[in-house]
């Protein structure tokens, strides 16, 4: 099907409902000037709207990916619902919610043409489901409503002029229409909504954008210049509105919404495993799994990029870290990512990668033998690292009462038993545990790689939540360590559910046993190279 310009049509809308109907008539329906040569394409059964009418992948434009109920692939409105809900049933009334979307990143130049790949503010994100750029959302709390509350959306809208180079943004219509919004406005109203709204407000709950450490102590003005320096006030209205952010009504959302993101939902739990296997099947268990494509002699850049590829193949959206692919004494550089050495026969490779899959992170580490074949001590001082790390998935119940630091103590006791064991000492003033396991156990993981940090480390462990369990050993070429051992890391990393009496292994399908492993690096499991 050939692609028509028609220059002065207007742009098309189309529901989800009606998606699997398109044809070039009806979607030429709704007057808007902008750009408009999207047509439907049906491929695999699925009608598409090429090139889309909207800022992101939604039901109309997107039905390979997301079901008509879905706001974002996989998770339906209800969900984004359900959590403006909570999040507003824990605040008090005739408060405000504000909450702003993420900047563009740009490479280089005052204004430059090249920008970084796009990647919504987490809590934004968390609350709308909406993935563009200078957008902004106000809740206000209304007890006598249907739903206890209002929402206004506010976008950047269509551009004809700027789609035809970066493509289609969301209008205001199909804004309120997919994001449940009760308004939607441009975002050029935002800084006179707020104020007028502000006035009258018991509390407003809201985080001033920070991009750096110098950058905290930033005052409520930021907001206003991040979003539209001018905002279409007077000096003294803007001056105004400053001051009502700045009073004793203004409290942290954060703290509010990390709360909420710390237990994850039924949807989000399927989400996240979901994540977590696409990144498994990189480790191991694809038709070209990384480790059946690591061999002596292959960069580690090539290993990370094979993994990447791996992940962006079964709809990866990016990778959730920098992935870390040390060969050798490189493994005992904990974070290290520069990834640009051969990698050697007999040495060990560890790596420390996951994707971000429909906006949840994956983080899972595997270590094994680049040869294929664990010597005698990489494979002692595998297993004791092994033993420790199963055992220490048992305690993520809510039962255990037990919380992150509860288990990294536990990590310490039973890692010094287990190299003890195997011929480590450490006597008072020798090589401390801390020089060979310098990190803590776990952290929780989420939208974000290390999820809100308003999760307390001290805090017991509740079902629904999800973790990372990773105790590692990194010998460095010490003489008060045994020397077959030396420049040895070995990690192993797996996120797990917690469960209120098990624990469920999200990443379980990217195996750690020895026998597993080497069948994996030999092919003998089903597997061929890349």
């Amino acid at each position: 099907m050939s692609l028509r310009s028609l220059p002065s049509c207007r742009r098309a809308t189309a529901s989800a409902a009606s998606a699997s109907r398109l044809t070039s008539s009806s979607i030429l329906t709704k007057p808007r000037l902008t750009r408009c040569y999207a047509i439907p394409v049906t491929v695999n059964g699925f009608t598409q709207l090429k090139p889309t009418l909207y800022g992101q992948p939604l039901p109309p434009s997107h039905p390979h990916l997301l079901k008509p109920d879905e706001t974002t692939p996989e998770i339906p409105q209800e969900e984004y619902e359900w959590r403006r809900s909570k999040l507003m049933e824990s605040l008090p009334d005739n408060c405000l919610v504000v909450c702003v979307a993420g900047q563009m990143k740009y490479m280089s130049g005052p204004k430059p043409c090249v920008s970084y790949k796009f990647r919504q503010s987490s809590d934004f994100w968390y609350l709308t489901g909406f993935e563009e750029p200078d957008a902004a959302v106000i809740l206000e709390k209304v007890p006598s409503s249907a739903r206890g509350y209002r929402m206004t959306l506010f976008s950047s809208g269509t551009d004809s002029a700027k789609e035809k180079w970066d493509g289609a943004r969301t209008s205001p219509e199909d804004a309120a229409r997919y994001f449940g919004a009760d308004d939607a406005e441009p975002i050029s109203a935002f800084p006179s909504t707020l104020k007028s709204l502000a006035a009258s407000a018991s509390h407003v709950y809201l985080d001033i954008p920070t991009y750096s450490r110098r950058a905290r102590a930033s005052t409520p003005k930021s907001l206003l210049k991040y979003l539209s320096p001018s905002g279409g006030l007077s000096r003294g209205e803007y001056d105004s509105l400053v001051d009502s952010l700045s009073s004793s009504r203004r409290k942290p959302l954060s703290p509010e919404i990390g709360r909420l993101r710390a237990v994850k939902s039924k949807v989000e739990q399927a989400v996240m495993r979901h994540a977590a296997d696409v990144s498994a099947r990189a480790h191991n268990k694809a038709s070209a799994p990384t480790m059946r494509f690591t061999d002596p002699g292959v960069s580690e850049h090539a290993v990370a990029a094979h993994f990447e590829y791996l992940c962006a193949r079964e709809g990866s959206q990016r990778p959730a870290y920098v992935p870390v692919v040390a060969s050798g004494p490189n493994a005992l550089v904990i974070h290290y990512t520069s990834n640009n050495q051969l990698i050697a026969n007999g040495e060990m490779v560890l790596i420390d990668a996951g994707c971000e899959f429909n906006g949840y992170a994956s983080d899972i580490t595997r270590t094994f033998p680049a040869n294929g074949v664990f010597s005698d001590p990489q494979a002692t001082l595998y297993n004791a690292v092994l033993t420790v790390q199963k055992h220490l998935i048992t305690l993520c119940t809510e039962d255990s009462g037990m919380s992150i630091l509860q288990i990294h103590r536990e990590s310490c006791n039973m890692l010094r038993r287990e190299l003890e064991r195997i011929g480590f000492s450490f006597p008072l003033g020798a090589g401390t545990l801390d020089t060979l396991y310098p990190h803590l156990v776990g952290h929780p993981v989420g939208i974000d790689l290390h999820e809100s940090n308003q999760t307390e480390r001290d805090a017991p462990l509740k079902a629904g939540m999800v973790i990372t369990i990773e105790p590692g050993v990194y010998v460095p070429p010490f003489p008060e360590f045994p020397k077959a051992f030396h420049n040895i890391g070995i990690r192993i990393e797996d996120e797990v559910l917690v469960g209120k009496k098990h624990p469920t292994v999200l990443s379980v399908n990217a195996p750690k046993e020895i026998e597993d492993i080497e069948g994996s690096c030999q092919g003998l499991l089903g597997l061929t190279p890349f």
